[in-house]
C-alpha cells in the first residue's frame, strides 16, 4: 500500500457505458445530488443494483424515477440523516441489505458536510462536531455495519471520496480538512486490515474541482461553468468499482 496520492489514469479503451457492473449491489451515500447522484446514475446505467442513501426523500425519489425511466435496475432508497443516525440505524441498514441481497459488492462513501470556512480561533465547536459526525463518524459506523456483507462478496469495493485539503491542510478549512484527513487514515487502516483476505478492495479518491453545491458554498465567486461536471468525473469511480481495478488496494487517487 502507498500513502502517496497518485493520478488515476483510466485505460484508453475504458468507457463508462461499457463497464459491466451487472449483478453488483452498490451502496452510495450522498446520492441525492452532485457527484453522488451522478455516480449512482452511471452505476445503474452499467447494470448495478444501486442502493441510494441520502437525507432528502424527494431528491432520492427523483433520482429513482430517472433511473427507472432509463430502463435500469430499480434502486433501493435509504433515507438517512447522517447527523442524527446512531449505530442501531446503520445496523438496520445492513440487516435490510443482507435480507434483500445477501451481500454487498460496493460501498461509495461520498456524503460530506463543509461546515464553515473560518480560522480555528473563531470556529464554532458545535459545528465542528457536526462536520466530524457526517464526514468521519458516520462512514466509520456504516463501514463497520456493512463489512460482513462486503466480506460475503467475491470481489467487493469500498471507495472513500476525499479532498485535496485532506492530504495537505489549508488555512480556514478547519473541520472539513481535519475530518477528511482522518477519513484518509481510516481508509488506510481498513485497507491494511483487509489486505490479507483479498476480498474487499479499499481506496480513496479525490475528485478535485467539481461543479457542485458544496464547491459553490466554498467558492461563491467562482465561475462554475469553468469547472468539470460531475458527469465527467464519475467514470473514474466506476472504473475503481469494476473488475478491471481488482488489483488496486490501499491507494489514494486524484481524478485531476
Amino acid at each position: 500500500m502507498s500513502n502517496i496520492a497518485e493520478k488515476l489514469r483510466l485505460p484508453a479503451a475504458f468507457r463508462p457505458e461499457g463497464q459491466s457492473l451487472q449483478g453488483r449491489q452498490i451502496l452510495i451515500t450522498g446520492a441525492s445530488r452532485g457527484l453522488g447522484r451522478e455516480i449512482a446514475r452511471q452505476c445503474a446505467a452499467a447494470g448495478a443494483q444501486t442502493v441510494l442513501l441520502a437525507r432528502s426523500v424527494p431528491a432520492l425519489e427523483s433520482l429513482a424515477d430517472e433511473i427507472l425511466t432509463a430502463g435500469h435496475p430499480e434502486p433501493v432508497l435509504v433515507p438517512c440523516n447522517l447527523e442524527a443516525a446512531t449505530l442501531e440505524h446503520y445496523e438496520e441498514i445492513a440487516t435490510l441489505l443482507g435480507d434483500r441481497f445477501g451481500h454487498l459488492d460496493g460501498l461509495v462513501v461520498n456524503a460530506a458536510m463543509l461546515g464553515e470556512l473560518s480560522p480555528i480561533a473563531a470556529s464554532d465547536p458545535a459545528l465542528w462536531a457536526r462536520v466530524f459526525q457526517v464526514n468521519l463518524h458516520s462512514p466509520y459506523l456504516l463501514v463497520r455495519s456493512c463489512l460482513p456483507l462486503l466480506r460475503r462478496a467475491s470481489d467487493a469495493r469500498v471507495l472513500f471520496v476525499s479532498s485535496s485539503v485532506a492530504r495537505q491542510g489549508r488555512a480556514y478549512w478547519g473541520a472539513y480538512a481535519a475530518s477528511k484527513a482522518a477519513l484518509e487514515n481510516l481508509m488506510q487502516v481498513l485497507a491494511d486490515e483487509l489486505a490479507a483476505e483479498g476480498i474487499v478492495r479499499v481506496n480513496s479518491v479525490n475528485p478535485g474541482r467539481c461543479r457542485t453545491e458544496m464547491r459553490a458554498q466554498a467558492y461563491p465567486a467562482e465561475d462554475a461553468d469553468r469547472l468539470p461536471s460531475p458527469e465527467s468525473l464519475a467514470p473514474g469511480l466506476l472504473y475503481l468499482l469494476g473488475e478491471a481495478a481488482s488489483g488496486l488496494h490501499g491507494r489514494q487517487f486524484d481524478l485531476q
